[in-house]
C-alpha cells in the first residue's frame, strides 16, 4: 500500500513539475507591445496590477465576449485589473488592419480597455508575451483559439489560463481575479 502511494506521489510531482519549476528570468512587467494606435505599451507601468491577456478576433464565434471583457474592465479597473486585448489573425479570423479592428471594437462594443496591434499568438512568430507564458507556464498558456485568456498575477507571473469557452464574467474567472487581487 505505501509503495503504491509513493508511486502516485512521484507521478503527481512530475506531472506538476512544469508549474513548480518555472524560473521566470523575466516577469510580465519586463515585456512590451505596441498599442493598436502604434504607441509602445511598457508593462512596467502596470507593475503591481493583475492583467487578463486575451487574444481576440473580429470574425470569431466568441467575438461577443468583447461585451464581457468590457464589463470586467469596468468592474475591476479601479481595483487593479488591466484587461488587455491582443487582436490576432493566428486563427484566420481577424481584420487586416489595426485601424479596422479599432473601429470595429469601438463601434460594436464601445471598448475602452487597452488593445494592441494585430499580433501572432502561437507558433514561431508568436509575440514574446506568448513565448514567455509558454516557457514559464507550459503548453496550457498557448492559445488554443481566439478569446483564450491568461491571467497574470500582481507579481507578473502567470496565475491561470482559461479556455475560449470560459466567458469573461464567469464565476470561475471572477473568483480567480478576486483571489489574485485579494478582494474578499
Amino acid at each position: 500500500m505505501k509503495k503504491s502511494v509513493c508511486i502516485v506521489l512521484v507521478f503527481i510531482m512530475f506531472f506538476f513539475k512544469n508549474f513548480a519549476s518555472a524560473n521566470y528570468n523575466k516577469v510580465f512587467y519586463d515585456l512590451q507591445i505596441n498599442s493598436i494606435s502604434g504607441e509602445l505599451i511598457d508593462f512596467k507601468k502596470y507593475k503591481g496590477k493583475a492583467i487578463l491577456v486575451v487574444n481576440t478576433a473580429s470574425y470569431c464565434g466568441f467575438t461577443k465576449q468583447y461585451e464581457g471583457l468590457q464589463k470586467l474592465w469596468e468592474k475591476y479597473e479601479s481595483k487593479g485589473l488591466i484587461v488587455l486585448g491582443i487582436p490576432s489573425d493566428s486563427f484566420n479570423q481577424e481584420k487586416k488592419s489595426n485601424k479596422d479592428v479599432k473601429e470595429f471594437c469601438e463601434v460594436n462594443f464601445d471598448i475602452s480597455f487597452p488593445l494592441t496591434t494585430i499580433t501572432d499568438v502561437k507558433g514561431e512568430n508568436a509575440h514574446e508575451i506568448f513565448k514567455w507564458a509558454k516557457e514559464n507556464y507550459g503548453k496550457s498558456a498557448v492559445p488554443k483559439w481566439n478569446f483564450y485568456k491568461i491571467l497574470i498575477n500582481t507579481e507578473g507571473k502567470v496565475e491561470d489560463t482559461f479556455s475560449s469557452l470560459t466567458k469573461p464574467m464567469s464565476q470561475k474567472i471572477i473568483q480567480k481575479i478576486d483571489e489574485t487581487l485579494k478582494i474578499y
